[in-house]
């Protein structure tokens, strides 16, 4: 019986949450200090509420990470893809592209948090969010690559052409649900799920190989995101406790559901997290390290269990 497939690994930038306990965070030595550590990607997330949470704009950050990086993947984890219009979102990563050397890897998604007051003060509604998610697959690619493209998510569109052309990202799609996943094996490169279980992911990728077979396809690529508590001490029991139960709430995951999601523990306990995760299917781990205590540091703990993933991977 032969080993896994290496999985890669990234980690998530601190503009969320983390602001909340330390302050608006240096993202460069951020990003450099991920890229240094030998991670494959940073992850830049999009949730923005304007209710007063705390949240970095998504495309500056990213810009911020690529400008302060040579190497490490710019993920998108995940890019909302209804809060512009098609052509400006089109502009932006083919700009990053260029800038990045073609580093960007896309994610997007419909977006959360209809109630949200950031969504109301784009006049936004939740409604029919899906069918204008997959117009904008649908027209991206050609507006990135700087092709004539008509922008379907505006009522009698001209036809746009950007330049200069970009090469493609890979484009993910967002999201657990089964709309989620039939947009990804029809519409797009990749799949990119947060807080599920190993277990779900399994029957997740499953179906997304089907789907994407019956189309015609090739396997879509998988990229899971998931939260890490590093440390196995009181104070990381407890950071992990509350994490639980911000996910049981938040997400709707009955407790003993919530429990098996996040990693944690010593760095040989996460990497045999982050083994289950790659036997599940995942062809990318993005790991968004939850402490209380210093980021940089908590970072360099999830990158021990990194080296510790190949042992993890082996049968026993």
């Amino acid at each position: 019986m032969s080993s896994l497939r290496m999985p890669a690994v990234g980690v998530a930038l601190p503009m969320l949450d983390e602001i909340d306990r330390h302050g608006v965070p240096d993202i460069a030595a951020a990003a450099r200090h991920a890229e240094q550590l030998g991670f494959d990607s940073v992850r830049v997330a999009d949730l923005v509420l304007g209710d007063g949470s705390p949240a970095l704009d998504t495309t500056v950050t990213a810009a911020v990470a690529a400008a302060a990086t040579s190497t490490v993947r710019v993920l998108f984890g995940v890019r909302v893809a209804l809060s512009q219009p098609a052509v400006q979102l089109a502009s932006q990563i083919a700009t990053l592209q260029h800038l990045s050397a073609n580093r960007v890897v896309l994610g997007l998604g419909a977006g959360g948090m209809p109630r949200a007051p950031y969504w109301k003060a784009l006049g936004e509604s939740g409604e029919h969010r899906g069918g204008r998610l997959e117009s904008v697959l649908r027209v991206l690619p050609g507006l990135v690559a700087g092709e004539s493209t008509p922008c379907a998510d505006v009522p009698d569109s001209p036809r746009v052409r950007l330049a200069p052309g970009a090469e493609v990202p890979p484009i993910l799609v967002g999201g657990g649900s089964a709309a989620a996943v039939r947009r990804a094996a029809t519409l797009a490169d990749g799949w990119l799920p947060s807080t599920l279980t190993a277990e779900e992911l399994t029957d997740g990728v499953r179906s997304l190989r089907r789907q994407a077979a019956g189309a015609g396809r090739p396997a879509p690529s998988v990229v899971v995101a998931g939260g890490c508590v590093p440390g196995d001490d009181a104070a990381a029991r407890g950071t992990r406790e509350a994490f639980v139960r911000r996910l049981a709430e938040g997400y709707g995951r009955p407790p003993e559901v919530a429990a098996r999601i996040p990693l944690s523990g010593t760095a040989r306990q996460i990497a045999e997290g982050l083994a289950d995760y790659a036997r599940a299917g995942a062809d990318e781990i993005s790991v968004a390290v939850v402490t209380d205590g210093d980021w940089f540091a908590a970072v360099e703990a999830v990158a021990e269990a990194r080296s510790l993933l190949a042992g993890a991977l082996l049968p026993t």
